[in-house]
């Protein structure tokens, strides 16, 4: 088979593909990012009531970043799963876990009710998201990947991607209105409980979308072929795990790097600019929420455009452009902040998104374009969410710490700008993916594709190998 032989999508099929892909991560995004929201907020005062308000912050975002440790667990098990039995399955199970440990917060007693185990629950009800997340990424990019082709796979395959910002902009929306309508002593009351119950509804809304679209046609042709293959050997392939460590390091090490400035300017620069805003330069709660919401609406538009740019001259200048943009922009960015003006306020969270999405945007067709079909969901998800372990976790912890030791913005905007340097390095590194056929990456045109196939079958006679030139 070649990449013209791969089966493709009908144009009226994709849109819903996008649209279910879209959906769903909208709700897991809103459910991760409301924590992020409520933890820069509230959550301090009503789970860590005896510290003073910085600190009990800190150990707010502390119960944040651990969520990001089950992220690469999720990777690696949704990965192997995703990999072995489809993409959509594995995608309903990631949907149904969040929305669970999302309405379970807003259940949850808090420190006053039941002391310390208020926490202690807290914390393992944010490992279960981060688990979540770790498997929803890699199967909703893949999921529209591979159901178009590769003409203007950065444009579609961004639209999942739209999550994020719908997302957050959805929790911050959210949280924003109830802190209007209500008094602050009712919202730390019940009201913050509300954003969280609200989930309940919104899985509901994305199962029904997502059970209704189709397995990806690339993943049955990988399953039918990896079935007949073992028939003809009578044994068993590695797992996708091995088969990526082995074959595909490089690519996760890219990854990985690729997604350091990504996820640390954005963590920064719409989560820990909350508590800075609040904290630091006086904005009121409800000021800080609608600049990130003004600025997520922003780059909600932004991202398909920049996914449609990447098709036209390339994922790598379109993610270095974004790389470098925000590693100098943060910088300006709390300058902007310090004027304690709602305009430089705004600008500044929006000039930052709009270089983020520049990384964001391209990243799931680049990453998708990385791996072989039968290991693809396993090596995008765990380069993907291994590097959110050292990157998105501690970013708002960092952030605060550096703020509480240095009572200034400097050393965070440096932290911001090596993050930078370091995706650069990692991009530059990278090859060039646009137009990748992902077919054929599957029949052994990408060497390294060959090369597992070869070790997996080393008795096996080569079939489908593309003739020399």
């Amino acid at each position: 088979m070649n990449g013209s032989d791969a089966p493709k999508t009908t144009g009226g099929s994709l849109p819903r593909i996008v649209a279910a892909s879209l959906i769903g991560t909208t709700v897991e995004w809103y459910d991760y990012f409301l924590y992020g929201t409520a933890a820069a907020l509230v959550f301090g005062k009503l789970f860590f009531p005896h510290s003073d308000p910085l600190t009990g912050t800190l150990l707010s975002f502390l119960t944040y970043a651990i969520g990001f440790a089950a992220r690469p667990l999720g990777a690696l098990v949704f990965g192997h799963f995703g990999d072995r039995i489809g993409r959509k399955r594995l995608l309903v199970v990631s949907l149904l876990l969040m929305g669970g440990a999302t309405t379970a917060i807003g259940l949850l007693p808090t420190y006053d009710s039941i002391g310390a185990a208020a926490p202690v629950l807290l914390t393992v009800l944010r490992l279960v998201q981060g688990f979540a997340l770790g498997g929803e990424w890699g199967g909703a990019v893949l999921l529209v990947s591979e159901h178009g082709d590769q003409r203007r796979r950065g444009f579609w395959a961004s639209w999942p991607q739209g999550g994020a910002p719908a997302g957050n902009l959805l929790a911050a929306g959210v949280l924003s209105l109830m802190t209007t309508v209500q008094s602050d002593a009712d919202f730390l009351a019940w009201g913050w409980r509300v954003p969280f119950l609200l989930s309940a509804v919104l899985v509901g809304v994305g199962l029904w979308i997502r059970l209704a679209v189709d397995e990806s046609p690339l993943f049955k042709q990988a399953l039918a072929a990896q079935q007949k293959r073992q028939a003809e050997r009578r044994s068993a392939e590695r797992p996708p795990l091995v088969e990526v460590l082995r074959h595909h390091w490089r690519e996760v090490l890219i990854a990985m790097g690729a997604r350091m400035a990504e996820n640390i300017s954005y963590y920064v620069m719409t989560t820990f600019v909350l508590t800075y805003a609040v904290t630091h330069a006086h904005f009121s709660k409800q000021t800080a929420l609608n600049a990130v919401l003004i600025a997520s609406a922003i780059q909600f538009a932004l991202i398909p455009l920049f996914g449609a740019l990447s098709d036209r001259v390339g994922r790598k200048p379109v993610y270095l452009v974004g790389a470098v943009g925000v590693g100098a922009w943060a910088f300006v960015f709390f300058g902007l902040v310090d004027t304690e003006s709602f305009g430089p306020l705004v600008a500044a969270v929006t000039v930052g998104l709009v270089f983020h999405s520049a990384m964001y945007a391209p990243q799931a067709a680049f990453f998708s374009e990385l791996f072989a079909t039968r290991m693809r969901y396993s090596g995008a998800s765990i380069g993907a969410q291994f590097s959110s372990v050292a990157a998105g976790a501690p970013a708002p912890l960092i952030a605060t710490a550096l703020l509480k030791d240095y009572g200034s913005a400097t050393p965070i905007a440096v932290y911001v700008a090596i993050a930078a340097a370091i995706t650069v390095l990692a991009v530059l590194c990278g090859r060039e993916t646009r137009g990748q056929d992902l077919a054929a990456v599957e029949d052994g045109n990408d060497p390294r594709a060959a090369e597992a196939t070869e070790a997996a079958a080393p008795d096996a006679a080569p079939v489908g190998k593309p003739t020399a030139v």
